[in-house]
């Protein structure tokens, strides 16, 4: 029988190994399912599939809002580590961090959350949820035992103050009261997450009426959907150019 501690040192070795591929295994893993699985309508209703798209995409935005409100208030986010291993030069406490340790990755868990519920299909439930709730899982059992190594017992301060995903929503206001939060510049670094997931979005979409009813069946709508992401990638993508030749 395998001891938690090797348990968690696997774990540990597992989630340092993903944290350098992390922006590009679940797009990989998501397209693989739309190309290779079919869409399901639940109790056989567009109507209440619907309804679950709907719920899709509020749990994707709030998860899009996690990282918004993350970003926004704090200024010396190292999201990408360096050289694809973990890195930190300094223990980030403010902000949403003040609420919880690890915004981002619960903003990505909420976004993942939020496309599959948008696929309801059997095979995203089995597969695509318990690969993103394990790798995210591993990746922070990782962070830590970098943080814990490098910050001490300033981290294990900071654990024992602040829960690892579940926001503590009783501080959150005052949290967020003492740290000022730069929209702007928020935007600006979210753009590419964004556009990302909001691509699966559309694709899904597509996807779903297209295995479902066919094309020619549903040439309009699928032909409304890409075009109105096209002009709004199209919008967006002028925007932050013109903003940086500013």
């Amino acid at each position: 029988m395998v001891s938690s501690e090797k348990l968690h040192s696997s774990t540990v070795r597992v989630g340092q190994v993903l944290f350098g591929y992390r922006d590009y295994l679940f797009p990989i893993l998501f397209i693989l399912l739309i190309a290779t699985t079919t869409p399901a309508f639940p109790l056989g209703s567009e109507r209440l599939d619907h309804w679950m798209d709907g719920l899709g995409l509020v749990v994707a935005l709030l998860g899009q809002g996690c990282r918004l409100l993350a970003v926004g208030s704090v200024r010396n986010i190292r999201r990408r580590g360096h050289h694809k291993q973990i890195a930190a030069g300094s223990l980030i406490r403010t902000g949403v961090f003040a609420c919880t340790r690890n915004p981002l990755y619960l903003g990505n868990l909420l976004i993942c959350c939020g496309l599959v519920l948008i696929a309801n299909s059997y095979w995203w439930y089995v597969l695509a949820l318990p690969a993103c709730v394990g790798a995210y899982w591993a990746i922070v059992l990782a962070e830590e035992e970098f943080l814990s190594q490098h910050f001490g017992q300033e981290y294990a301060d900071y654990c024992r103050a602040v829960p690892r995903l579940v926001p503590s929503f009783s501080r959150f206001r005052q949290s967020l009261g003492g740290s000022t939060l730069d929209w702007q510049r928020a935007v600006r670094k979210e753009a590419r997450i964004l556009r990302s997931w909001g691509s699966l979005v559309v694709a899904l979409f597509i996807w779903e009426r297209w295995e479902k009813f066919g094309f020619t069946a549903r040439r309009d709508e699928i032909m409304f959907l890409l075009c109105q992401w096209l002009l709004t990638m199209s919008v967006v993508y002028s925007a932050l150019l013109w903003r940086k030749r500013r």
